[in-house]
């Protein structure tokens, strides 16, 4: 990205420019990479209306999802023709590494193949009554969807929910996060391409303070999908309440990751590095507690040090980096001030706990990937979501008391096991409050695999072959077929 490109809101099929734009820093050096247009509630009352047009007077939300099926098909296309070229706009933008970033697009495109191919599945079904009558169902689309995006996984995450609206028939709005806007309109920019009809995908790119109330009491608007912290959760939730409007919400985590004395240990310091450190912990399902037994937690723990201080920090561009930047100077604060937090409830810093120490890395947003021990159970440390690169270890002896450890607290998004024994997998799998459990993986899903949390991480579920039916709306027939008695 060069500084002086700017990226505009995308209404009707056409990029434009706002009133208002500002920086976009890369949050390896915090230099300015782009700007980018600050939308307002007008424009997102214009974006509600082309899109509320769109439904009403393009073919998309019409019977035939085939027409769907191959324009989303095509979009998957382009996309993946462009792969390069996007991950290194979302590196440059939001600091993961390249080889993060190729991941993370790669997803979008099997999202887009696999939504497409539910585009023209969506059936209503017959049902037996009483009587000369025909009873049967038909699902339809909602009409405009509002999907808010998150700056952790910009693309993957907006595209996890705005990808089976659209399969479904809907027209959407889609608000990306104001720090990380610059995939979804470059997305955006490929629909007409794809054969997308205009005013189907928009894209008003700005702060949710200003925006996120004006779209959701919108009347136009159908449902809302939103991915990000819990305190904005209750506030989207609390306005979709406002209208009665259907809410898709995935919020935040405090993952356990519970590892029994016979798991293979190398195979799990790996696994559990990857899943605080991958993306430089900025993950609502980040493996953010380990949950270790007490005879193997001084080996694990000094494997996992091993494993920290040997990974190279660095710009995401750089082929080499294996720990990205955080995504601001503000997200750097906040976990540093967590790690203070930990020190001072007692926690032991095992490694990490500072800024990164090579000086070329001074003016980006690095933190040391961090360990911390003998946490105390009630710090805020262990309980609240820190979302960056620090991992709170808790020791136990009882397997009672590795699921007392896992279940407590106010989140149920994600947990991991870690064990050779497959009785025990299974047992723990179904005692564990997590909306997903892996078992000798680190964090792993796929667009066919359901994702959603329990308790405060979110209502209802992303991915799998029912996503699509979540963005339509069952209407119920009944048809009196019997014939009149004649007379005589």
């Amino acid at each position: 990205m060069a500084a002086d490109a700017t990226y505009g809101l995308v209404i009707g099929g056409v990029e434009s420019e706002a009133a208002e734009t500002e920086a976009l820093l890369d949050p390896s050096t915090n230099r300015p990479i782009a700007r980018v247009a600050v939308g307002t509630p007008e424009d997102a009352r214009q974006a509600m209306e082309s899109a509320q047009a769109a439904f009403e007077s393009s073919d998309w939300a019409g019977g035939d999802g085939t027409k769907r099926s191959r324009a989303l098909l095509r979009l998957a296309h382009l996309l993946e023709e462009q792969q390069e070229e996007f991950a290194r706009s979302e590196t440059q933008n939001m600091g993961k590494t390249l080889r993060e970033s190729r991941i993370d697009v790669g997803f979008v495109v099997r999202t887009l193949e696999y939504v497409a191919g539910l585009a023209d599945k969506i059936q209503g079904e017959t049902i037996p009554v009483p009587g000369s009558r025909f009873n049967y169902t038909v699902r339809e689309p909602l009409g405009v969807t509002v999907h808010i995006a998150p700056w952790n996984y910009p693309l993957l995450l907006a595209m996890r929910s705005v990808a089976p609206a659209l399969a479904a028939g809907n027209t959407v709005v889609l608000k990306p996060a104001s720090l990380t806007p610059v995939t979804a309109v470059r997305l955006a920019r490929l629909a007409r391409a794809a054969g997308i009809p205009d005013g189907v995908l928009n894209v008003v790119p700005g702060p949710g303070g200003r925006l996120g109330a004006a779209l959701l009491r919108d009347p136009r608007c159908r449902s809302v999908s939103f991915t990000g912290s819990g305190e904005v959760g209750r506030t989207v939730a609390a306005l979709a309440a406002e209208r009665l409007l259907p809410a898709m919400l995935e919020l935040g985590g405090k993952s356990p990751v519970v590892v029994l004395p016979d798991a293979d240990l190398d195979r799990a310091a790996r696994g559990v590095a990857q899943g605080i450190f991958g993306n430089a912990g900025q993950m609502c399902w980040a493996g953010s507690r380990l949950i270790v037994h007490e005879s193997v937690r001084t080996p694990l723990l000094d494997k996992l040090r091993g494993i920290a201080e040997a990974m190279r920090l660095g710009p995401g561009a750089e082929e080499g980096s294996e720990m990205g930047p955080l995504v601001s100077r503000g997200q750097e604060r906040r976990v540093l001030e967590y790690v203070e937090v930990a020190r001072a409830d007692g926690g032991q810093i095992v490694t990490g706990g500072t800024k990164a120490s090579r000086a070329e890395l001074a003016e980006g947003n690095f933190v040391a990937p961090t360990v911390v021990a003998d946490l105390p159970e009630g710090s805020r440390a262990a309980r609240e979501e820190i979302f960056g690169p620090v991992l709170a270890t808790f020791a136990f002896r009882e397997v009672e008391d590795a699921v007392r450890l896992a279940n407590q607290g106010p989140y149920g998004l994600f947990a991991a096991v870690w064990t050779r024994d497959l009785a025990t997998a299974h047992t723990l799998a179904r005692r564990l409050d997590a909306g997903m459990v892996v078992v000798n993986e680190p964090p792993l899903t796929f667009p066919q695999t359901p994702f959603g949390g329990f308790k405060e991480s979110g209502l209802g579920s992303e991915q799998g072959s029912h996503v699509v039916e979540g963005y339509t709306r069952v209407k119920n027939v009944l048809v009196n077929v019997g014939l009149p008695k004649r007379k005589g």
